[in-house]
């Protein structure tokens, strides 16, 4: 069952946000440790259970994650954690936004345009 434009914004967002959260947290008391890595992980993945997210969720959530942790920069975490939800949060919208403007057509149509 495909989600509805709405519920696929809503709940990239919310990974988004979760992911960079996260990520804002474990960086800043636990820099370098990677069974704490292993662990947030983890507790993201039930997290998104919990919260009955799709495994997309979950995946968008982890990238996010793994991004504000394991790339070493000079700002702080949390500006780090907030750039990276704002980045993306604009990213999904625009793509979400060309999808409701220009929908994919289904596979036959096509050929019976070119008829």
């Amino acid at each position: 069952m495909q989600s509805t434009l709405s519920a696929t914004v809503l709940i990239s967002i919310a990974a988004t946000a979760l992911g960079a959260l996260a990520g804002a947290l474990v960086a800043s008391y636990f820099p370098g440790n990677v069974l704490v890595f292993a662990a947030a992980v983890f507790v993201l993945g039930l997290l998104c259970a919990a919260f009955r997210m799709e495994r997309s969720a979950y995946r968008n959530a982890g990238v996010t994650f793994a991004i504000i942790v394991l790339i070493p920069r000079a700002n702080a975490a949390w500006i780090i954690a907030l750039h990276r939800f704002f980045e993306v949060s604009v990213g999904i919208l625009v793509a979400l936004a060309l999808v409701a403007v220009w929908p994919e057509r289904p596979p036959g149509s096509a050929k019976q345009n070119a008829e």
